[in-house]
C-alpha cells in the first residue's frame, strides 16, 4: 500500500503557521495557473477531501492559494510541494459554498519571484458523493505480477486501508464488487493455482469453486442485485498475448465465456440456456436499477486455430430477470449493435436511478485498458428508441466532456447517480488514475477532476502502480 512520506505533511503544517511566506510584489499574469491536477472550473461534492494542488513546472519553488467562499470566509494554503489546505477549514468552506462557487487565487514562486494568476472557480454541488471508493493497485505491465491488493479510500479525507492483499495468500486478486444494499457484503475473484471465488456475507468469508459441468470455470466479473440477494457472474476462459507496440502492451481476450446468477439464499447457481450458447461469448453482467433486467456484452465466439483478435466485437444486450422466482426471460434484446459499426462495448454500468447506462467503447475486444481509442459513452435508458453510435442523439452520445486522447476505461456510479468515477490514462498514457465527474438528472456532464491526494504531485509521481 502506498504511503505518503510524513515529511510532506509536516512541512505543510509548518508553512501554514510560522513558516508561511508572504506573497508580495507579485507580478500579475493574465492566464490561469498551470497546476497539477487541473482543478480549474470543476464541479465537486460538498464532502470531498481538500483539493490540494501543485505547480506543474518542476522549476517552481513554492505555490500559494487563497480560497474564498461566497460569505467572505477565506482559506489559505501554501507549500513547496503542494497547497496543503487544513481539512477542518476546508470542510467549513465547502458547506458555505453549496450551490455556489469557491474562488481560488493562485500564486507561484520561481527564481524570478512571485507570479499571481487569474482566479478560477470550484463549483460546489449539493449532491454528496459516497463515503468511499474501492480499487485495485497493480503494476501496469504485470507480465509477471508481484504485490497487489484491493484498497478502500475515504473520499472526505486521505485515509486508505487495505481490504485484501495477495501477500496474505498466493494468487492474483481482481474483479471485486460490493453490494449496494450492504457494502460489507463483498465478492472477489482470485486467479492462480489456488484460484477461487471469495464471497463475504455479514462479515464471514468463504471460498467457492464454481467450476461445474454447467459452468466454464470460476466466477469472474461480478455484479450485485440491488436487493443484495443475487450476484450476477461471468465465467471466462481468459487468454493473454503481448504486443510489440508500446501503446498496446497486453491484450486479454476470452476464448469462451458464459453468464449465471448466484442465489446467496439458496446457495445455488441459476443458469439460463440463452446465456450459454456455444457460438456466443457473454460477459460483464450487470443488473438494472429495479433488478428486473440483466445487461451484458456479447460477441461471436472465436473460431479457427489462429483467430484474428481484431475481429472480436461485443454488442450491448439484455435479458429479463424475475427476482421473486429467480428465473430468466426467454428473449435476448440487442440494445446497441456496436459490431455493425466496427466497434466493441465493454463495462456497461447503469445508474442507480435507472436513467442512464455508461459503457466503454473501443475498436475491438473487451480489454479496453490498453486501448488508446477507448472512450466513455452515455446511454439514456428512458429514450423512446436507440440509434446508431455514429449518430449523436438523446439516446446515445460520446461523453466528450470527460474523454481524452488517451484511454478512458472502467467506471462506476455513486449511489445517488450524480457522480461517475472512471479510470483514465490521460496523464502519461501508462498509469491509470481515478477521475470523477458530475452528471445531472438531464445528462449534463461537468469537467472531471482527479482523486485528491494530500500531496498529489509527489503521490502520483512516486506511485508506480495503476
Amino acid at each position: 500500500m502506498k504511503k505518503i512520506n510524513i515529511t510532506w505533511a509536516a512541512m505543510g503544517i509548518c508553512l501554514l503557521t510560522s513558516c508561511t511566506e508572504n506573497v508580495k510584489d507579485a507580478k500579475r499574469v493574465n492566464a490561469l495557473p498551470d497546476i497539477y491536477p487541473d482543478y480549474a472550473g470543476v464541479t465537486i461534492p460538498a464532502n470531498i477531501a481538500p483539493l490540494n494542488f501543485a505547480p506543474q513546472s518542476d522549476e517552481a519553488l513554492m505555490i500559494d492559494a487563497v480560497v474564498k467562499a461566497p460569505n467572505g470566509q477565506t482559506l489559505h494554503g501554501q507549500g513547496k510541494e503542494s497547497t496543503y489546505f487544513d481539512q477542518k477549514a476546508w470542510k467549513e468552506m465547502l458547506q458555505a459554498a453549496v450551490g455556489d462557487s469557491l474562488i481560488v487565487t493562485t500564486s507561484i514562486k520561481d527564481s524570478k519571484g512571485w507570479h499571481t494568476y487569474n482566479d478560477f472557480a470550484l463549483y460546489v454541488s449539493a449532491d454528496a458523493i459516497d463515503y468511499g471508493m474501492t480499487y485495485r493497485l497493480i503494476e501496469p505491465g504485470y507480465e509477471v505480477w508481484s504485490k497487489m491488493g484491493i484498497y478502500e479510500r475515504n473520499l472526505s479525507n486521505f485515509e486508505e486501508r487495505a481490504l485484501i492483499e495477495n501477500t496474505q495468500f498466493q494468487g492474483c486478486v481482481n474483479c471485486h464488487s460490493t453490494s449496494r444494499k450492504n457494502p460489507d457484503d463483498m465478492t472477489l475473484h482470485v486467479r492462480g493455482e489456488h484460484g477461487a471465488t471469495l464471497l463475504q456475507i455479514d462479515g464471514e468469508i468463504q471460498a467457492y469453486n464454481t467450476a461445474t459441468q454447467l459452468t466454464a470455470g470460476l466466477c469472474v466479473y461480478p455484479y450485485w442485485h440491488p436487493e443484495g440477494r443475487y450476484l450476477a457472474y461471468s465465467t471466462n476462459t481468459t487468454r493473454q498475448v503481448f504486443h510489440t507496440l508500446d501503446e498496446k502492451r497486453i491484450e486479454v481476450f476470452d476464448a469462451a465465456s458464459d453468464l449465471q446468477i448466484y442465489d446467496t439464499k439458496s446457495n445455488e447457481l441459476l443458469v439460463c440456456p440463452q446465456l450459454k450458447q456455444d457460438s456466443v461469448m457473454e460477459t460483464f453482467p450487470v443488473f438494472s436499477a429495479d433488478g428486473r433486467t440483466l445487461y451484458f456484452c456479447a460477441a461471436k465466439k472465436l473460431t479457427g486455430e489462429n483467430p484474428d483478435l481484431l475481429t472480436i466485437r461485443y454488442n450491448l444486450c439484455s435479458i429479463g430477470f424475475d427476482p421473486e422466482t429467480g428465473t430468466f426471460g426467454t428473449k435476448i434484446d440487442t440494445l446497441v449493435y456496436a459490431e455493425k459499426e466496427g466497434k466493441s462495448i465493454s463495462f456497461p454500468r447503469p445508474s442507480h436511478d435507472g436513467r442512464f447506462l455508461c459503457f466503454t467503447l473501443s475498436d475491438y475486444g473487451q480489454f479496453s485498458i490498453w486501448h488508446k481509442e477507448a472512450d466513455l459513452y452515455l446511454l439514456d435508458l428512458q429514450a423512446d428508441s436507440l440509434t446508431m453510435l455514429s449518430t449523436e442523439s438523446k439516446a446515445i452520445r460520446n461523453m466528450k466532456e470527460v474523454n481524452s486522447d488517451k484511454t478512458e476505461s472502467f467506471h462506476n456510479w455513486s449511489m445517488n447517480s450524480r457522480w461517475l468515477l472512471f479510470s483514465s490514462r490521460r496523464d502519461d498514457g501508462l498509469f491509470t488514475r481515478p477521475y470523477f465527474c458530475h452528471v445531472s438528472e438531464d445528462g449534463q456532464i461537468s469537467k472531471p477532476f482527479m482523486l485528491p491526494q494530500e500531496s498529489p504531485k509527489a503521490y502520483y509521481r512516486d506511485l508506480f502502480m495503476s
